[in-house]
């Protein structure tokens, strides 16, 4: 990810750890009665809950940013919010999905951490899925805190990363006490060690560790932007097979996305579609995709949701189309 220093790349057990980690010491350090924690309305949860738990803490609020029809951050609303000069004064910081997970849009992060900067706010992207579709530079978005998974980057699970800004690692208090993140210790007081150690308690997933780095071999083996071009490819191979079936209507149309087909079947439940699909042999994934305050925006139950990565090809996509086909036999 480019990080200047191996020392501002913290080991956690993954996204959700990481986002938490951020929450619970900058949060509570810098977070205050009235603040605002801007967050956009298609988050997963995890980049959800830790705020509204810190804001809970410090009677702050969550506040989401609008979602457009298309599902893209609404940038205009945001900018007329951010006018309002109270209220531009009272955000502290905007967290936010690099990719989002049920959708597939790449969201504006250049953009997003411009506006933060004027505001003098903080930004944290979760990466979850971003760092398994292309390339990720923390110096180029000229984020504050960058969160991933280890097992969205083809790695183990319960393994993952915090990236953060050096000055602002170091302001943090540490997020666990125990082993290895301490200087010395005794009952007069007890000092902490340098980063990335501070945030290390106990002992490390040494394994979890070494998976990650051959996965993150494995993977820049590859020429990313060309993994990205296949994966746009496949996108827009079923986007067009789609138009096929009058019945299907895809949810996230942003022309900034990842490999990411979302989608409903009119007169359907996406859970028996999924179920449908499984029975021949192809997986895909149903339900809110722990994004339920998306779903209630959209005013739908969830939706069925293929995703393309660079093993995938045009047969497998005709032959998810071909599958869907017997599925709509089933079902209307």
């Amino acid at each position: 990810i480019n990080s200047p220093k191996a020392s501002q790349v913290i080991w956690t057990r993954g996204t959700t750890e990481s986002i938490n980690l951020v929450a619970m010491t900058w949060g509570r350090k810098n977070i205050s009665e009235g603040d605002v924690i801007l967050v956009s309305a298609m988050e997963h949860h995890s980049n959800i809950v830790p705020w509204q738990m810190l804001a809970l803490e410090k009677s702050a609020q969550v506040i989401p940013m609008a979602v457009t029809s298309d599902g893209d951050i609404d940038l205009i609303a945001l900018d007329i919010l951010l006018k309002k000069s109270d209220f531009a004064r009272s955000v502290k910081m905007i967290a936010v999905g690099h990719v989002l997970n049920a959708l597939g849009t790449i969201n504006p992060i250049k953009e997003l951490v411009a506006r933060a900067r004027d505001i003098d706010a903080r930004v944290l992207v979760d990466g979850a899925q971003s760092v398994g579709h292309f390339a990720v530079d923390v110096q180029a978005l000229d984020c504050d805190f960058f969160a991933f998974s280890g097992h969205k980057l083809f790695g183990p699970t319960g393994i993952g990363v915090l990236w953060g800004k050096e000055d602002l690692l170091n302001a943090m208090p540490p997020f666990h006490g125990g082993g290895e993140m301490i200087d010395q210790v005794s009952f007069s007081g007890t000092t902490y060690n340098t980063l990335p150690y501070k945030f290390e308690a106990g002992t490390p997933d040494i394994a979890g560790a070494i998976g990650l780095a051959a996965a993150i071999d494995y993977v820049n083996q590859f020429d990313r932007s060309e993994v990205l071009s296949h994966e746009n490819a496949l996108l827009e191979y079923a986007i067009e097979k789609s138009k096929s079936i009058p019945q299907l209507k895809r949810v996230g149309t942003s022309k900034q996305s990842a490999g990411v087909f979302s989608f409903l079947i009119e007169g359907t439940h996406p859970a028996d579609i999924g179920m449908l699909l499984d029975q021949q042999g192809v997986a895909i994934r149903t339900g809110h995709h722990c994004a339920q305050p998306l779903m209630d925006e959209f005013d739908i139950p969830g939706t069925a949701r293929a995703s393309f990565s660079f093993y995938n090809t045009r047969d497998a996509v005709d032959r998810f189309f071909q599958a869907l086909e017997k599925v709509l036999g089933f079902l209307i």
